[in-house]
């Protein structure tokens, strides 16, 4: 009895492992065939972020093997920090879930953010689907017109978290360069913001990407509804030659290297994250797919009509940029991190 006991051990023992490296060895193909992948967004609907996330799940799915369904769904809170927490800590890590989290989320633990619980330089980058230029704005009455304006007057501006752009740059801004802006935080994206300056609640903005004041507000850019005051990114956008870059109003060596660790975020402007410990293949096959997605013909007609901006970036690119943050000088990230307090 107790050798055949043995033996029925042995013999599940055998077809467990056989099972376990079927699973292993199943291609991306046979794993995707007929599922779900859980595109989730960092934001509320009707932002940038969530038009580049939906738009980007129309397209994606005919490009990953297997051909499995992209579902957008949000998770909005803390500007995006709720869902880089969610994807790092309880996601599941088999390749049917990535999401769209803030561009400068990621950088939250090098900066002294204490409700950040994660390494970014583990998270598994699917890639950016453009290289950003922000700006800070201020609503038509509000009396400032220009930069220089805000170093003598306050500007109230919306945000919609602590680890949020909206946030962050005018912080930063405030903290290296000597501006007054007072921020109102707790909007749950970028569009509530928007009705805030219209119906008078904030002055302004800061930390709006060119691309979504194009994709979403063209009729306020036409109408002259607000002043644009400086660019927020590493380099000037095409569009925007009169108006000044951030990293040319600093006056020292200190002030410059801090804008540039802020705002070298800019070049992974709609980052697709996920989790940790994806299994490489689905990894790779996730990052190959999103950067076919980027050229896909149907795709490109849909953002131009949308007036979305499209530079893409490679999850590869993302994760070097992400580990190249991470090497910053500590003297300076602590500088930076004292002004976000």
């Amino acid at each position: 009895m107790v050798r055949d006991t043995l033996k029925r051990g042995l013999v599940a023992a055998a077809i467990l492992a056989a099972a376990v490296s079927s699973g292993r060895a199943q291609s991306p193909a046979e794993f995707y065939k007929g599922k779900n992948i859980d595109l989730t967004i960092g934001y509320s609907v009707g932002g940038a972020y969530d038009l580049y996330a939906r738009m980007l799940a129309r397209h994606m799915g005919k490009h990953i093997p297997g051909n499995p369904n992209v579902v957008p769904k949000n998770m909005e809170g803390a500007g995006s920090l709720r869902l880089a927490n969610w994807l790092y800590n309880v996601g599941p890590k088999d390749g049917t879930a990535f999401g769209i989290i803030g561009r400068g989320t990621g950088f939250d633990p090098l900066l002294g953010n204490k409700a950040a619980q994660f390494d970014a330089t583990k998270f598994t980058w699917i890639g950016s689907a453009n290289n950003e230029v922000s700006v800070c704005v201020a609503w038509n009455g509000s009396g400032i017109v220009r930069f220089e304006d805000m170093l003598t007057r306050e500007l109230i501006v919306g945000g919609t978290g602590s680890s949020a752009d909206t946030d962050q740059f005018p912080r930063i801004t405030n903290g290296v360069l000597g501006t007054r802006m007072r921020i109102i935080t707790g909007y749950p994206g970028g569009n509530e913001i928007g009705l805030a300056m219209e119906r008078g609640e904030v002055q302004g903005r800061c930390g709006w990407s060119w691309s979504s004041v194009k994709s979403t507000h063209q009729k306020w850019l036409d109408e002259k509804r607000f002043s644009i005051l400086v660019q927020l990114a590493l380099d000037k956008h095409p569009d925007l030659p009169n108006v000044p870059l951030i990293l040319d109003l600093a006056k020292t060596e200190e002030q410059r290297k801090i804008l540039r660790l802020i705002f070298a975020r800019q070049v992974m402007g709609r980052p697709f994250v996920g989790p940790p410990n994806i299994p490489r293949e689905r990894a790779d096959a996730l990052r190959n797919a999103f950067m076919a997605t980027m050229k896909d013909k149907d795709f490109l007609a849909d953002t131009e009509k949308a007036q979305m901006e499209i530079t893409p970036v490679s999850g590869e690119r993302v994760q070097e940029l992400v580990k190249e943050i991470y090497a910053t000088a500590p003297e300076i990230a602590q500088k930076a991190a004292s002004y976000l307090r």
